[in-house]
């Protein structure tokens, strides 16, 4: 194959099986999400773009269910994954302007970029820590190697992330000493007096029952949002964005921890899974059937590492 073929070549999504498999679609991620934004948006270029041209203030529930769904596709997509990547480099082309320290900034500069993804490792790496266990050292280091497959999705070049993580961790806190900062998206997405429409999604007889209770309901569940928020965000960054933690909230944090690692395990994989997490671990074990020859021990379904 010549050099400008294999440029031409897709990059493919983490292998089924693998960690990312066993974590982003399982549904304790949803838990795990708002720290990895708020991280993201404490870099002044990444909050200023929201700050301006997201929608999270008008339509959280649509821009959170469309975040979601392109996270999925990243890591279960298949070959829609590269196609997801490249829509999400077109959708960024325009979004540019002055930061808050007064800076040009682009969405699609390789620094504020690659800050962007590089958020979700070690978000993930902390929250499992609670939420499912505490990864070994080879599964940080697969991890790590599927999130920078899942940056070639998104059409980051090796050159602009740290390609292990021995380079990843100074990388990472070189950027909260010199760059993060508790932004205006921040105070945002951790206050708790906002206002926040209702959800609009869901089955047509409980929207009416959420619009008629969300008063009741919307201050202890912006409680919980800010809890989770800052608690599962690894301890360095919360600091350096400076979020206060107590001992007792991290006590909180760790019998929660203990109740969803106890209750999770024993969903029917129908609640345990997002939609296109079921579908392509349902995939995978027809793929894995089908190959296996009659009458002799074929590979089987991968472990689930965590």
């Amino acid at each position: 194959m010549s050099t400008s073929s294999a440029r031409d070549v897709d990059p493919v999504p983490p292998p089924p099986g693998g960690v990312l498999w066993g974590i982003s679609g399982d549904i304790r991620a949803l838990l795990m999400l708002p720290a990895a934004f708020t991280l993201q948006v404490a870099h002044p270029a990444v909050a200023a773009g929201v700050d301006e041209y997201s929608v999270y203030r008008t339509d959280p529930w649509g821009r959170g269910e469309r975040s979601l769904r392109s996270l999925q596709l990243w890591v279960y997509g298949g070959e829609e994954a590269a196609v997801e990547g490249r829509r999400l480099r077109r959708l960024h082309r325009t979004v540019r302007g002055v930061d808050g320290r007064g800076r040009r900034y682009h969405a699609l500069s390789p620094a504020t970029y690659a800050w962007v993804h590089a958020t979700g490792f070690p978000v993930y790496q902390h929250a499992a820590r609670y939420l499912l266990r505490p990864l070994t050292e080879a599964q940080e280091r697969a991890l790590y190697r599927e999130w920078l497959q899942v940056g070639r999705v998104l059409g980051i070049n090796d050159r602009d992330m740290p390609q292990t993580i021995e380079e990843f961790w100074p990388y990472f806190h070189r950027t909260l000493a010199e760059e993060i900062e508790r932004t205006v998206v921040v105070e945002d997405l951790i206050a708790t007096d906002r206002p926040v429409p209702p959800p609009d999604r869901g089955p047509w007889p409980l929207r009416p029952v959420l619009r008629a209770l969300w008063p009741v309901l919307l201050p202890p569940l912006a409680r919980f949002r800010r809890f989770v928020t800052i608690g599962l965000m690894p301890p360095d960054a919360r600091e350096a964005i400076g979020l206060e933690w107590t001992d007792a909230q991290e006590r909180r944090l760790r019998r929660l921890g203990a109740v969803v690692r106890w209750v999770v395990p024993v969903l029917p994989e129908r609640l345990r899974y997002l939609p296109y997490a079921r579908r392509a671990r349902a995939a995978h074990r027809t793929a894995v059937v089908g190959e296996q020859a009659p009458g002799r021990p074929g590979p089987g379904t991968p472990i689930r590492p965590v």
